[in-house]
């Protein structure tokens, strides 16, 4: 397990780096943290060093937005935080994400923990204050 604290969005750049660096040949990421502790934001960056130009934002309506990285490896962000089962991600085709080339963040991972891989890497964030989080990396 990695853990780091980081201090501000100055810090983002470091956390994005460890979470790449410790994905040891996973493609699914499952973030975990309460509301507001920065899980898009951790994901903009990762996404904007993979040297992807979308724009990233929340799916929170859609539930899943594909980017693209620089090397042209597809990029996906999911949100459950609106889905009221697990068997719902069974309905929008989660295993043709989760089970293929793609790279796949997910928030709110909570609500479909039993359908996460076994290899999954999961990314905690704790607020410690408005600005302060600790990460730790599994």
């Amino acid at each position: 397990m990695r853990e780091l604290n980081i201090n501000g969005l100055g810090d983002l750049s470091e956390a994005a780096e460890e979470i790449l660096d410790a994905l040891d040949g996973r493609n699914v990421v499952a973030f975990f943290g309460a509301m507001g502790a920065g899980k898009t934001t951790l994901i903009r960056e990762i996404c904007a060093q993979l040297g992807s130009e979308d724009v990233v934002t929340s799916p929170t309506f859609a539930l899943v937005n594909r980017y693209e990285s620089g090397d042209g490896r597809p990029l996906y962000h999911f949100d459950f935080y609106r889905i009221e089962r697990a068997e719902e991600a069974f309905d929008m085709g989660y295993e043709e994400y989760f089970y293929s080339e793609g790279l796949c963040f997910v928030e709110w991972s909570e609500k479909i923990e039993e359908l996460l891989p076994d290899d999954v890497m999961r990314v905690s964030i704790e607020v410690l204050s408005p600005t302060k989080r600790h990460i730790e990396i599994d």
